[in-house]
């Protein structure tokens, strides 16, 4: 891509109406664009990284035996009416509802555990048809009284949701303990350090669920939790305190500020009960499905990215995620310059480099590198004068200081 075709375009000043680093930088970055509290437009730089977190959770949960599927946002009235949650809990407080032509009353999905249900029990009549799991990656509504922090609290976000189908407890738990670690392979291919957190069930429990707390100057939860991450616990339901030992090692515990970047909940037969989805068992009998449901939020995640890695410069974003993996920026308007700049366009094209090429003609070499700092795309290559004529680049990493000079020739294989 070239940047003086990119759509977006940079921002100096600082939204007055986000106090979220995350919505803040993105915004100014021209990652996204805000469309009212809550609700946000992916522009092209973003939606490249929203698509590449997108992938990871995907690649994870393929790798736990999940099978992806899309069900529609468009929820009837009928299916959380077998729950009793259209008119109690997060149906009554946060779905956003209204009515087809024929004066039906529909829901905008905030959760999707009733349509999965509703679709389980059309396939799953035996225990030999089990275990199952399936997962979508979909917009979900929810009226949040005060939507805030950027990406990591909104009215419309996208959403990964897995839900699992077991004939027993115990094949429910050994599930649930890979699905696990399959978030915090997730979260640290993402950049992300991921403690597992015991919180509260919710609506969607009596038992404890399970979040992925990552530590955060601004997070909006707070955990006590041993440095060992032997133990955590979200100080809601928190029966320890910052100071007491941890139950597992005997290490003092801690508190401190973090974001919730995902959660697991153990469902059992709560939903499967209320809607009639049962299986028959080895001995003929006929008994209601053990369930779980996993969720986290990619478009969260993203927020999540920005609060941990940035400066006082713009984001720095982890390899794995970034729009590109290479900023090229061309400085001077010398023909021999932008010649060469082209060049090396062309080559890294070729090598099967992303590549976010900085051409602008109109810019001066201080906005371009400000500019490359505030969108954080973890290689900077730098053409000018000086390195014209060894035919070579000048190659930083966004985080830290060193330059170095490379030679056309080797260029893609130093990068890789």
């Amino acid at each position: 891509m070239r940047q003086s075709k990119l759509f977006t375009k940079t921002i100096k000043e600082t939204p007055k109406d986000e106090k979220s680093i995350n919505a803040q930088l993105l915004i100014r970055a021209g990652f996204i664009h805000k469309v009212m509290a809550g609700a946000y437009d992916y522009l092209p730089l973003g939606l490249r990284v929203l698509r590449k977190i997108e992938n990871i959770v995907r690649e994870e949960m393929n790798a736990i035996d999940g099978q992806e599927i899309s069900m529609t946002i468009l929820q009837p009235k009928k299916l959380w009416q077998e729950t009793n949650r259209w008119d109690e809990s997060i149906g009554k407080e946060v779905m956003y509802k209204c009515k087809d032509a024929s004066g039906k009353e529909v829901g905008l999905g905030p959760t999707h555990e009733e349509p999965v249900t509703e679709i389980v029990r059309q396939f799953i009549h035996s225990y030999e048809d089990l275990p199952l799991s399936v997962y979508q990656i979909q917009t979900k509504f929810r009226k949040e009284l005060r939507p805030k922090s950027g990406l990591l609290r909104g009215r419309e976000f996208d959403m990964k949701d897995l839900y699992s189908f077991h004939a027993s407890i115990v094949d429910f738990e050994e599930y649930y303990k890979r699905a696990q670690q399959a978030y915090l392979k997730f979260f640290k291919r993402c950049g992300l350090e991921a403690i597992i957190t015991e919180a509260s069930g919710g609506d969607f429990t009596k038992e404890y669920s399970h979040e992925f707390q990552v530590l955060a100057p601004d997070g909006e939860d707070t955990i006590i939790y041993c440095p060992r991450h032997d133990f955590s616990q979200n100080k809601e339901v928190a029966k320890l305190s910052q100071g007491d030992k941890c139950p597992n090692c005997g290490t003092k515990l801690k508190s401190d500020e973090s974001i919730e970047a995902g959660n697991i909940f153990p469902l059992g037969d709560r939903y499967s009960k209320d809607m009639k989805a049962t299986f028959v068992d080895k001995d003929g009998k006929t008994k209601p499905l053990i369930m779980g449901c996993y969720g986290v939020g990619p478009s969260r995640t993203m927020g999540a990215i920005v609060e941990i890695h940035h400066d006082d410069k713009g984001i720095i974003w982890p390899e794995s995620v970034a729009p590109y993996q290479v900023h090229l920026l061309s400085l001077g308007e010398d023909e021999q310059v932008t010649e060469f700049a082209d060049q090396v366009y062309r080559v890294l094209m070729d090598g099967d480099i992303e590549v976010l090429y900085d051409d602008r003609g109109d810019k001066s070499a201080g906005e371009k590198f400000a500019d490359a700092d505030l969108i954080g795309i973890p290689r900077r290559l730098v053409v000018s004068g000086k390195t014209v004529a060894d035919k070579s680049v000048e190659l930083k990493e966004r985080n830290g200081d060193k330059m170095r000079i490379v030679k056309l020739d080797n260029l893609v294989r130093e990068i890789r």
